[in-house]
């Protein structure tokens, strides 16, 4: 009979869960979704305006100006680089670009139903940071989004 007893006592079972294997996926799933959640907007849908006007040839990638049809701000430095920022950050923004590169090519894509004082707003933002060239981005005629 202690023999019995003694084998039940070692064999008692335990009453809690081991949630480490738990925890380890969720660290997993967190870092993943840090790294992806600031890759989910690499552009703003801007309807741009019909042009029959050529397209540049450009060495380097150019900064590029968005404005959305609410007149909110977006800068690309790199392609696919948008960022949100505010007329002041535009400025302060651009005036460090010209800074350390006189020559930047700035280019601004409004969508064809922002209003015309919010474009006129953002080329004075960049004339006050010092771009001396400014261009507008157009979709040529023919092509739809």
């Amino acid at each position: 009979m202690s023999l019995s007893l003694r084998r039940h006592r070692r064999r008692k079972l335990k009453s809690e869960i081991n949630v480490v294997p738990y925890i380890d996926v969720m660290l997993v799933l967190l870092i993943i979704f840090m790294i992806t959640a600031p890759l989910l907007n690499l552009g703003v849908d801007v309807n741009l305006p019909k042009s029959n006007a050529k397209s540049l040839q450009q060495k380097s990638d150019p900064v590029v100006v968005q404005v959305d049809a609410e007149g909110n701000y977006f800068l690309a430095v790199k392609a696919g680089s948008n960022e949100a920022v505010t007329r002041e950050e535009l400025r302060s923004r651009l005036a460090a670009i010209v800074a350390q590169n006189n020559e930047a090519q700035v280019l601004i894509g409004a969508d064809a139903t922002a209003s015309y004082q919010t474009v006129t707003t953002a080329i004075d933002q960049l004339k006050a940071a010092g771009v001396q060239k400014v261009s507008l981005i157009s979709s040529p005629e023919g092509k739809s989004k």
